[in-house]
């Protein structure tokens, strides 16, 4: 396991979020990327809550926004090196924004993340 600051992993998250590509990042709309630095929920590297856009119809409007949660201590506990940690951090900001797409598990494992 290694140790990384809470400021420095949420920027690393900043990051991953910033390195979508624009055709993706300019569709991301409503959603709340969060950094939990405990470790979350067993199993788990991150997890998105909302509705999908492939289940919004023309009724979605007035929620809540959707939430993305990346766990630190989940991340780190798997990583030992900040290198490991920066792309663990990409891959599961890269996973969940897939699950905001609609992407379900299956589909996203079959696509490497």
């Amino acid at each position: 396991m290694i140790t990384v600051a809470p400021e420095a992993f949420e920027q690393m998250v900043a990051t991953a979020m910033d390195s979508l590509p624009p055709q993706f990042g300019d569709l991301i709309k409503n959603v709340a990327v969060l950094v939990e630095h405990g470790p979350g929920p067993r199993g788990l590297l991150g997890l998105y809550e909302g509705v999908p856009l492939t289940s919004r119809t023309t009724g979605y409007a007035g929620v809540l926004p959707d939430r993305i949660a990346i766990y630190q201590q989940a991340i780190c506990a798997i990583c030992s090196s900040e290198a490991e940690v920066i792309e663990q951090v990409r891959r599961t900001v890269i996973h969940e924004v897939g699950h905001y797409f609609g992407i379900s598990d299956k589909r996203l494992r079959e696509l490497g993340w």
